[in-house]
Order: C-alpha cells, then sequence, then structure tokens
C-alpha cells in the first residue's frame, strides 16, 4: 500500500481517479463536504472505494467534529455541538460532560457507520491557551489538560462502541499556534517545561489507534523543521516522550504552513517518520505529484494501520442506537 492518504474531487469516482487509485493501492481515503450530497449517494461513494480495493478494512476518515467542524452537514445530516459545549458541562458536573461526549460520539460513530465511514478524526486533544488563533476556539474541549483528556477518552470510547476508529489530533499540541496553519506556519516560542501541558493528553491516551501530527515549528524542540517534517518531534517527543505507538499521519499536506510541492512536502514528512502522508484537496495534479515522491509503507506502519482498523471490523457494540445517545446528550447537556 503506498503511504498516502487521499481526498476525492466531487460526488462519484471519476475514470480518472478510478484508475489513478487503483494503480496507486493507496492506504486510504479522506471526504469532505463535496464528497457528501445525500445518504444513498454518500453509501455508493464509500461502497465504490472498498469493492475498487477488495479491502473491508479500508480507511475512510471524515472530519466530522461538530460545530463548525462537519462535513456532513444540515439541513441533510443533523446539526452536531462543538468541543466547547462538553467544556461547559465539564466545569459544572465533570460526570455528566464525560457521559454526554461519549454519547455525542457513539452517535457520530452510528451515523458515521451507516454511510460507510469507519475512521473519524477526533477527538482533537489541544490544550487552548490564552491568545491562541481561533483555528483551535471552541473546538477545544478546555485549557486544562486534565479535562481535555477525559473528555477526549469519552469521545474514543463513543467512537470504538460504533465501531469507528478515533484520531487523536493534534500532535504534539496546536493550543498555543497564535496562527491558522491552513494559512501560514505557526511559531510556538514557549519553553520545553512550558510545552509538558500540552503534551498531558496525548500522554495520557497515548495507546489511541491513530494520530495526527500538526505543522508548526516548535523553536524549542526544533527550530528549524515544522513538527510534522521533523524527525527530532516525531521519535523523541511523539513515539518516546508521548509514547505514542499507533497510526501516525500528517495533516492536511496542503496547508500553506509547508513549503515545496505536495509530493515534496510529504517525502519530507514520511522521512521524518510519519506513517503517512494526508492529501486533501482532491486535486489530481497533485495526487500525481504525492505519488511520484511516496513510496510502500513500512511494515511497522502496515502493522500500526491493521491494528487500528481491527476495531472497526468488529462493527458496533450494543448500545443506544443514534436516537437514544442523542437524548441522553441533550438531556446532560440542558444541565448548564
Amino acid at each position: 500500500m503506498q503511504a498516502a492518504i487521499y481526498g476525492l474531487s466531487g460526488l462519484t469516482l471519476t475514470a480518472e481517479e478510478r484508475a489513478f487509485f487503483l494503480d496507486a493501492e493507496p492506504a486510504g481515503y479522506i471526504l469532505f463536504a463535496r464528497n457528501c450530497g445525500d445518504p444513498e449517494q454518500l453509501k455508493a461513494l464509500t461502497a465504490s472505494l472498498r469493492d475498487l480495493h477488495g479491502r473491508e478494512d479500508l480507511p475512510i476518515l471524515i472530519d466530522q467534529e461538530g460545530g463548525r467542524v462537519m462535513r456532513m452537514r444540515p439541513p441533510v445530516w443533523p446539526a452536531l455541538p462543538a468541543g466547547g459545549a462538553f467544556e461547559k458541562l465539564y466545569h459544572q458536573a465533570p460526570s455528566s460532560a464525560i457521559e454526554a461526549a461519549r454519547m455525542n460520539s457513539r452517535a457520530i460513530g452510528l451515523m458515521l457507520a451507516a454511510h460507510g465511514i469507519n475512521v473519524n478524526c477526533a477527538p482533537m486533544l489541544d490544550v487552548r491557551q490564552p491568545d491562541a488563533d481561533r483555528i483551535v476556539g471552541d473546538r477545544a474541549y478546555g485549557t486544562e489538560p486534565m479535562q481535555v483528556a477525559a473528555i477526549g477518552r469519552a469521545v474514543l470510547d463513543g467512537l470504538a462502541s460504533a465501531g469507528v476508529v478515533g484520531v487523536v489530533k493534534h500532535m504534539p499540541g496546536h493550543g498555543r499556534a497564535t496562527v491558522d496553519s491552513h494559512k501560514e506556519l505557526p511559531l510556538v516560542t514557549a519553553s520545553a517545561a512550558e510545552l509538558e501541558s500540552d503534551l498531558e493528553p496525548f500522554e495520557t491516551l497515548r495507546e489511541a489507534p491513530m494520530g495526527m501530527v500538526a505543522h508548526i515549528l516548535f523553536e524549542a524542540w526544533d527550530p528549524n523543521h515544522p513538527s510534522s517534517q521533523s524527525r527530532f518531534i516525531v521519535e523523541e517527543i511523539i513515539r518516546k516522550r508521548i509514547g505514542f505507538a499507533g497510526l501516525l499521519m500528517t495533516d492536511d499536506i496542503g496547508m500553506e504552513a509547508l513549503q515545496g510541492s505536495a509530493g515534496q512536502r510529504s517525502a519530507a514528512a514520511l522521512a521524518a517518520g510519519c506513517d503517512l502522508t494526508l492529501h486533501c484537496s482532491g486535486r489530481f495534479d497533485e495526487m500525481v505529484d504525492v505519488a511520484a515522491h511516496v513510496g510502500d509503507m513500512t511494515t511497522e506502519a502496515e502493522g500500526r494501520l491493521a491494528r487500528a482498523m481491527a476495531g472497526a471490523l468488529l462493527g458496533p457494540s450494543e448500545g443506544p442506537d443514534f436516537g437514544e445517545a442523542v437524548a441522553v446528550r441533550d438531556e446532560l447537556l440542558a444541565l448548564v
């Protein structure tokens, strides 16, 4: 399998995409709003991807956090609360907030699984800091590492109960960024000692099956390379200090935080130790460039991917259905 996850251009696979993907045999795919028209279309699209490769455990990703970050959007699909809703409840009733987050994530997972999607890029474990860019904002679960980790664990558990794999993001922490990495490279000048609190939620949830690394320049760790392209940060901070042993993918390689072509950016991230590059735009010329610069997944990365996807093959466990989970969530959130 090629060490890449690709986006798609539209609601169906084009003939050009089909031929390219069949030849490239990527590790998986990621969906965006442009790919989500209605339930029947979306189920047909995900089925076509699995049929193309004959892999029942093919990772099909989406960002369905809630709030500002939802690819399956109203009015076709239900609105979902942002992470900040659970933060507010946690201040009043921590156990209720944890249960509300778990039920919300089970509902999200059931919805995704019903459409053939088996990986959700959540929870976001970034510890929000004062004066940070709003790209984190109300997506975060709070300003305290323990609280962020507690809610994040509930999100992972809720997704897993629906047969969906969670992705912890954005390692080693996006909460201090004062600019949006979609637009430019954030520079974090905090000391290594100060950054310890950013690592705590990731360390607590280091057994998560998948993780995503941010595009941020951390002056204290590596002043010359963004985190996604820094061997020191990937190996010494994420793998050793945090202790994360799961599948590690980049954030969207197309973000303006990085320099070079999509292929060059991807090659640098893989050379730094990332398992996969994530290319989201669906631009065909860029995907061809990525394919020309990346090789197959390493044996270790393939093993991590297989272990991560094993839970998705089990399907949903017994528990509340979508409507019941939403009802519990709403009852608890109404306590605030």
